[in-house]
Order: structure tokens, then C-alpha cells, then sequence
């Protein structure tokens, strides 16, 4: 009961995807390669057929697509996703081949260029590799090509890899500031619980991003082909949110879906941005997965922090963690330990660890020089909780 009531208060307009101008379209391992039984030709072929009349009708498109270790597997005749990294590399960069070939030839015979983008974390997580992927991406736009993106997991290690190709998607829509996110699933979208463990479940049509009763409803991993499930979609769709970026996840093979839903029709579930975009530089602090270290503040701290707006001072930090550089973004946690903001250090790890609950008149004569007043100043500050 209280998962409808939180969820039928809705009230969205279909043009929210109606007036959609840039749109992220993701699709997931088991759609592309039709359960691991190699790239479906006909569904990709589809799938550029609609973005092709979605860029006639003056819409930019990018398309991130999972599949490369999919194929790969297909190729090389294993049946079991691999375990080892450099068997998973190797997969990826069999695979990888023949599904840019699919997309540059189903693009090509409806009258668009490709472009093949491969991504890593480390890649958006430094901020001139960041302005670079999003210029290179918007000239793409720009010249009438669509973006083909994919994670780069030929050389993707645990410390820069995205995880899932649904935050790919969602880090891409903030990258380029787009519109909506389109995730096509083998789902017709999202349940108040696992219709085929409960026959009482029913079908969300629209809720707000990031509201946590989604995260109860969504389970666990999907296929055994892709890494993913609905809880990593509903988790994107809220990291898209905060650039301002509705998500509609819908059945990949719903006839005519991309085009239907820029007409406003009401396919799949949507998932209503609430914020307003937020300035590119703090959008890029709010994007990273991985951080180097981070500060524990107490309540007095956190309160300025998160109610008034207010810079970080030494004097409101109570513990260090990790190892970090001046100019790292690292994360801000409460006295729980729950991350709420995160911001550019002005100070390392070392130097942060001797200022803890001094004041900032002590800085000079702690570390020997006169720094900055702030740990982390209000411009390079981003609440994330």
C-alpha cells in the first residue's frame, strides 16, 4: 500500500519524452545478442531504422550498446560467461568487432554515419578527458552521426570500469546534457515486485527517480548474459536525474518504441526527473564512481553543509580516510558514515589528517604555509544525499 501511494500521486504529461530534443538510448546484452545467441540483426536493424527517423525529425541520438563480451563468447564458442579479466578482455575484443560492424551497416542503410566511442571511468573521471569525450560526442551530434558507445572493456580493470552499461548510459546522458534516457530491457518495465514470483505484482507507469521504494521493488541481477538488472536501471535513472534527465525503461522489442515515445505515447515505466540540471563542473564531481578518499565531519559540520550552502573548514572534520591529493575529488560523510556531498580537496590526505579540529587561523602554522581557509570550498562542493 505504501508503494501505491507514493507512486499514484504522479501526475506527468506524456511530453515530458514528447519534447525531448537529445536522447541516450541504451540497450542491454541479452536484447543484442538475442540471449547470448549471437548479434540479432533484425532487432539492431530496427532499432536503427527508428533513430534514423528520430534524427530526420530533428532529434540527436547517441546509442550505448552492450554485447561486445556477449558476441565475443559466441565467437569464440563459450558457453559461461568467463570469470578471469584477461578472458573477459579478450571476449570483449573479439566481439567488439563484429558489433560495430552491425551498427555501421544497419546505420549506413537508412542514410547515417557511426561512430564507434569506447569509455572508462578513468576516461570521465579526469576533468580534461571529460571535456574532451563531451566535445568529441556533441561535434558527433553536431555532424549528423550517431554515437555508438560502449565500455572499453578491453582494457578495463575493477578500478576504472563503470560496473554496468546502465550507469554508462546514465554518466553519458549527464555528459552531453541530455533529455531522457531510453533503456531498452527484455522487460516491459518496472513492477512493484517479480511478476513471475508474484502473481499480485503490478506495473509502475510512472514514479520520480530516486524515490527509494524503487530500489525495494526492483531485485536483483537480470540474465545470466549481461551484468545487470532492473536495480541497476532504477539506479541509473536516478543518476540521470541529476542533470535534469527523465528515464523510461521499456520492452526493447515493443514495435516502434523509440519513435512512439517521443511521440508521447506511454510505453514502459517512466522515471521523472525532479532537479534541475546542475552546473558542468559539479555534475562531474557527482559522476565519479570511484573516489580516493574522504572526510568524516560532525553534526554542526554536516548541517552548514547540507542546509546552508556553507564551504567545509577544517575545523569541522573529525577523521581522513584513504589516500588523496590536493584537487581530488573526495567524499564528504556525516557522523553515521552515510556520503551526503563530495568536493575538490584544497588539501592531501596527510595534510588534511593534521588539520582536523583546527581552526583555520592555525593552517599556517600547522603545515608551514598559508593555504587556502576551506578543506573544500562551496564552488567545488556537490550534496549527493
Amino acid at each position: 500500500m505504501q508503494a501505491e501511494q507514493a507512486l499514484s500521486a504522479l501526475s506527468a504529461l506524456p511530453t515530458i519524452l514528447g519534447n525531448a530534443r537529445r536522447i541516450v538510448v541504451k540497450v542491454g546484452s541479452s536484447l543484442v545478442t538475442n540471449e547470448g545467441r549471437g548479434l540479432d540483426e533484425v532487432a539492431i536493424g530496427e532499432w536503427c531504422r527508428q533513430m534514423a527517423q528520430l534524427v530526420q525529425t530533428e532529434h540527436e541520438v547517441i546509442m550505448v550498446s552492450s554485447g561486445a563480451i556477449a558476441e565475443g563468447m559466441k565467437r569464440l564458442g563459450w558457453t559461461a560467461r568467463p570469470k578471469a579479466i584477461q578472458d573477459l578482455q579478450a571476449a570483449a575484443a573479439v566481439g567488439q568487432m563484429g558489433l560495430a560492424q552491425m551498427y555501421e551497416t544497419k546505420l549506413r542503410a537508412n542514410g547515417l554515419g557511426s561512430a564507434q566511442v569506447l569509455l572508462t571511468h578513468a576516461d570521465l573521471a579526469d576533468r580534461e578527458r571529460y571535456l574532451n569525450a563531451r566535445s568529441t560526442l556533441l561535434t558527433l551530434l553536431k555532424l549528423g552521426v550517431v554515437p555508438v558507445i560502449n565500455e572499453n572493456d578491453t582494457v578495463v580493470n575493477d578500478e576504472i570500469k563503470f560496473g554496468d552499461n546502465d550507469t554508462l548510459g546514465a554518466l553519458v546522458a549527464n555528459l552531453v546534457d541530455a533529455d531522457a534516457l531510453i533503456i531498452l530491457t527484455d522487460q516491459k518495465g518496472l513492477y512493484t515486485a517479480d511478476p513471475r514470483k508474484d502473481p499480485a505484482a503490478e506495473f509502475v507507469h510512472e514514479a520520480r527517480a530516486g524515490d527509494p521504494l524503487l530500489e525495494a521493488m526492483a531485485g536483483g541481477a537480470g540474465s545470466s548474459i549481461g551484468r545487470g538488472g532492473m536495480i541497476t536501471k532504477i539506479l541509473a535513472a536516478k543518476r540521470a536525474a541529476g542533470s535534469g534527465a527523465s528515464t523510461v525503461i521499456a520492452w526493447g522489442r515493443e514495435p516502434d518504441a523509440l519513435i512512439r515515445l517521443t511521440r508521447g505515447d506511454r510505453i514502459g515505466t517512466l522515471l521523472i526527473a525532479q532537479t534541475q540540471k546542475m552546473q558542468a563542473r559539479k555534475q562531474w564531481m557527482a559522476d565519479h564512481l570511484q573516489l580516493r578518499g574522504a572526510v568524516i565531519v560532525d553534526d554542526g559540520a554536516a548541517l552548514k553543509l547540507r542546509e546552508e550552502g556553507k564551504s567545509l573548514l577544517p575545523i569541522g572534520m573529525v577523521q581522513v580516510e584513504g589516500d588523496f591529493s590536493r584537487g581530488d575529488v573526495i567524499a564528504v560523510r556525516d557522523s553515521a558514515g552515510v556520503e551526503f556531498a563530495r568536493g575538490l580537496a584544497n588539501y592531501a590526505s596527510a595534510e588534511a589528517r593534521l588539520l582536523c579540529k583546527k581552526p583555520s587561523a592555525e593552517i599556517e602554522n600547522i603545515l608551514g604555509y598559508a593555504g587556502e581557509s576551506e578543506m573544500l570550498h562551496r564552488d567545488n562542493l556537490v550534496l549527493v544525499g
